[in-house]
This record gives structure tokens, sequence and C-alpha cells, in this order.
């Protein structure tokens, strides 16, 4: 159940190919051994208004949260951020602002429908 979602500011946009780089952070997270293939769900969201330090929004950014379900060890995580952070440095080396954040979930309240 990880859900990987790719925030970039609107400018990055222009210099930035996003579905590309979704694809492929998507891919890192299919293939990393983690997660049932079919639970694994990425999404990319464009933000039209961000501040960054004193620079204002004349800097651009890539963020992204990676959310997953309790359990796996810190180590795995780590591991799982590093090839996510070698894929964005890749594509996006000239932004100035490349983050990552992996994050529990907490199983015992976690809802999920499946139709």
């Amino acid at each position: 159940m990880p859900n990987l979602v790719l925030e970039y500011s609107n400018t990055a946009d222009e210099r930035l190919n996003v579905q590309g780089l979704l694809e492929d952070l998507h891919r890192v997270t299919l293939n990393c051994g983690l997660f049932e293939k079919d639970s694994v769900k990425s999404r990319s969201l464009r933000c039209h208004n961000w501040l960054i330090g004193e620079h204002g929004d004349r800097e651009d950014f890539v963020h992204i949260s990676f959310e997953l379900l309790s359990g796996r060890s810190e180590e795995q995580k780590r591991d799982l951020s590093r090839k996510l952070m070698e894929v964005l440095r890749e594509q996006a080396s000239h932004i100035k602002s490349l983050t990552i954040n992996v994050r529990d979930m907490d199983k015992a309240c976690f809802q999920k429908i499946i139709n």
C-alpha cells in the first residue's frame, strides 16, 4: 500500500519531464521487492504556490512524499529512499531543492476498499 507523491514547482515543469520521472520512480518502487506490485500507487502534484527560504518562489523544488504501511525496517526504508534519490538526481539535478520523506502509516488506522 505505498503511495508515492511527486510534488514540484510549476516552473520546474518547463525544465523537467515530470511524466518520465514519475514513471521511473514508480518502476523503482515496483522493483524494490518490498511491496505487492498491484498495491503501488504513484502520482504527481504540480504546485502553483510555494516559498523557499528567502528566495520565495524564485527557486524550483521537487519533493517526494512516500507513505507506506508500518513494518519495514529502517534499513529497507533508507535503501528505498536512496534508490529514489538516485533517479531524482539523474533527472532533476538542475532543480535547486530535491527532497524525499519516507514515512510509516499506522496499520491500525489505515482503511482500504477495493471494488
